[in-house]
């Protein structure tokens, strides 16, 4: 009766749980990777890949970054920027400054920006993540 019903359900029973198990870890880790970011080391790649060109509140041969995010590129007062990315219509935001760091002439093509200092998505995440919290106004 009911025993061998069980005995009988068990492999299938078993296999549900395996694949539910699976699918946890799987969102475990996607969630995981979006945690990820470590701004601790976005710092020390931001003074180190960065800090040559920009401050956070100075000018230097690159625009300061206070205020960065939601600001239009093109836009920070006391820098003199390429009519390419003044006229570029990009905001920054997470997104737009990954595809930035990534490789900023793809993006613009003419910009002042000639160096790629991040073509680790690592990197980036960190130095985003960074930016967001020493950026903010």
């Amino acid at each position: 009766g009911a025993r061998a019903a069980v005995a009988e359900a068990g492999p299938l029973l078993r296999g549900r749980r395996v694949a539910a198990r699976r699918v946890a870890l799987a969102l475990l880790l996607t969630a995981r990777s979006a945690w990820a970011a470590d701004p601790v080391r976005g710092e020390t790649l931001y003074v180190s890949r960065c800090g040559a060109c920009h401050g956070i509140d100075d000018n230097g041969a690159g625009p300061r970054h206070r205020g960065l995010f939601g600001r239009k590129a093109g836009t920070q007062l006391g820098f003199e920027y390429s009519s390419a990315l003044q006229d570029a219509g990009i905001v920054w935001t997470a997104k737009t400054l990954d595809l930035w760091l990534a490789n900023p002439n793809a993006l613009v093509p003419g910009n002042k920006m000639v160096v790629q200092l991040a073509n680790d998505p690592r990197d980036r995440a960190d130095l985003i993540a960074w930016l967001k919290r020493a950026t903010a106004p």
